[in-house]
């Protein structure tokens, strides 16, 4: 794995307020990341220490192999950390031609990054007349420009419609298919479990997981189940090892499973033990579910010491 940024125990105090707490995770080429957490988490603050704009406390970070400085490594790098901030009485195409006169990168790149994200018929539109969507959209053509190596992003949909947050995060699959490293703050699950391959989450500037989106919902499911056999059923579920955490809402029943078990093989255990299921359905942890497990796991941990 070709590493594309190494965080080590980064700190960021602000006063008496730690806003990053001994921080450190790797990303590596060719996946997109999610730093996961809720505002106040340390999302921005730690994107704003790997891009030079906010000072560490303590700890370091390299970018690549180590021995590339930080000042060229973030010409390597696009990022959107900001709201789009754009001439508002110029075009597409003429704001576009500024960041390349900047960035050193030739003209020719501009249609082919428009095209991208679906704003080359509206290169001649003045930014002003632009949608919030659109805005954002421009912002990440012009974060193309230099052809980086890892596309940054802040809070990419926040403050969008649902087609903008669909055209977002269509636009973000479409660059990472192309070999582009992604890393991105939000604090929207549903975000994340469907844009990335790995996440980091975060809460109170702590790390609480880091490693693959799928692996954190590594749990076998659960069943939702209705029997007329009610006690039966619960009997059964409570003293069979295969099952975990039972829960009892009316006449459905939650049951988690600890092993692997299929809807049949379970619909077939029950009819063997003279119990109809009236209904049976088997569901997987949602990546809210596991934050939530998460962030009730640390604060066990917390109530024990």
């Amino acid at each position: 794995m070709e590493p594309i940024l190494t965080i080590n125990n980064l700190t960021k105090k602000f006063g008496h307020l730690t806003a990053v707490k001994d921080l450190s995770f790797t990303i590596n080429k060719g996946n997109v990341y999610g730093i996961l957490g809720p505002n106040g988490s340390g999302k921005s603050t730690t994107l704003g220490i790997v891009l030079n704009v906010v000072n560490r406390t303590n700890g370091n970070f390299h970018w690549f192999d180590g021995n590339t400085t930080t000042h060229d490594a973030l010409k390597q790098v696009g990022a959107i950390i900001e709201r789009p901030n754009f001439y508002p009485y110029m075009t597409a195409e003429q704001n576009l031609k500024l960041v390349c006169k900047i960035k050193g990168v030739d003209f020719s790149k501009i249609e082919e990054k428009l095209e991208v994200v679906g704003l080359l018929d509206r290169k001649g539109h003045k930014f002003k007349t632009y949608s919030l969507g659109m805005k954002q959209r421009l912002a990440i053509a012009s974060a193309l420009l230099n052809d980086p190596e890892i596309l940054i992003l802040d809070e990419p949909t926040n403050g969008l419609d649902p087609q903008g947050i669909h055209q977002i995060r269509q636009i973000i699959k479409d660059i990472a298919s192309e070999g582009t490293t992604i890393l991105l703050a939000s604090h929207l699950l549903d975000e994340v479990e469907k844009v990335c391959s790995h996440v980091v989450v975060l809460r109170k500037g702590e790390k609480l997981y880091s490693g693959r989106v799928d692996e954190m919902i590594n749990s076998h499911g659960f069943f939702e189940l209705k029997a007329e056999k009610h006690q039966d059923l619960l009997h059964v579920l409570e003293n069979n090892s295969d099952f975990g955490k039972i829960k009892i809402e009316g006449e459905l029943i939650t049951a988690f499973l600890n092993e692997p078990m299929s809807a049949p093989e379970f619909n077939k255990l029950m009819f063997e033990k003279g119990i109809i299921l009236s209904h049976l359905v088997k569901r997987k942890e949602s990546l809210e579910e596991q934050f939530l497990q998460l962030t009730d796991n640390l604060n066990e941990v917390a109530a024990q010491n």
